[in-house]
């Protein structure tokens, strides 16, 4: 596992590097979602017995995890291609389970210190219970596998940046902007909570907050199944295109 190592510690150098634009940025506007929804529906709202802000929270944290951990594996990937250095991670005899390890591995890492960062700067602006723990940890590990796993297939499919952009813009954010992260899907009409059930981001987003509060949209158990079919089956979609060399090796 060698060349998992290696490979693993690059892609954590590529983004710490630049963590000021890679970690602390993504706390900032997690804090300004936070300050201006709060400012706006805080004494307004408020979702299954608990206070806006503290619902909002949870949401924002999973929210960050997930957005930088497909950020992470994505960009690196894409930049390899376009610059060509890419080559340099094909050449040595690293097999395809390390070549995705890492990747993921180091998307999950960044997703993982973002969403504690944002945990960080968001605590004082609500109360929060860290119910079940287990929970917090499980669908944050889960969320950024899938995340991770995602962002290697968008940039094994993307020849360049604009095509990445899309699908981020057109997939990524609107999974995860009408995943539950700023409402409760009882808030909406019956044929849009329908909808909701089929979007795989909002059984982590539910999952993650019941793990602080006790409280969610369906049961965690049944978010924790799906969560983890969702995983396997992007995590062997990847795994395929890394075995064939799709638009790596050919």
């Amino acid at each position: 596992m060698s060349g998992f190592r290696t490979l693993l510690y690059k892609e954590v150098l590529r983004f710490w590097k630049v963590g000021f634009q890679t970690v602390a940025a993504p706390m900032l506007t997690s804090l300004l979602y936070l300050m201006i929804f709060a400012h706006v529906l805080e004494s307004r709202v408020e979702i299954n017995d608990l206070p806006y802000t503290a619902f909002l929270v949870p949401g924002l944290i999973m929210m960050s995890v997930l957005q930088n951990a497909f950020a992470n594996s994505s960009s690196s990937l894409i930049q390899a291609k376009v610059t060509g250095s890419i080559i340099f991670v094909l050449l040595p005899p690293i097999s395809y389970g390390e070549f995705f390890l890492a990747y993921v591995g180091a998307a999950m890492l960044r997703g993982a210190m973002v969403g504690l960062g944002v945990l960080a700067v968001t605590t004082g602006f609500a109360p929060l219970q860290f119910a079940a723990p287990p929970w917090i940890l499980a669908f944050a590990l889960i969320g950024g596998g899938i995340m991770g796993s995602l962002g290697m297939i968008a940039g094994i499919w993307a020849d360049k940046f604009d095509q990445l952009a899309a699908f981020q813009n057109f997939l990524i954010l609107p999974l995860t902007m009408l995943s539950g992260v700023f409402f409760s899907i009882h808030s909406l009409s019956p044929f849009w909570q329908r909808a909701s059930h089929l979007n795989p981001v909002f059984y982590l987003i539910d999952g993650f907050r019941y793990g602080f509060f006790g409280v969610s949209d369906v049961s965690p158990f049944v978010s924790l199944a799906v969560s983890s079919v969702f995983l396997l089956a992007v995590g062997a979609g990847t795994l395929t295109l890394l075995r064939k060399g799709y638009k790596l090796r050919y």
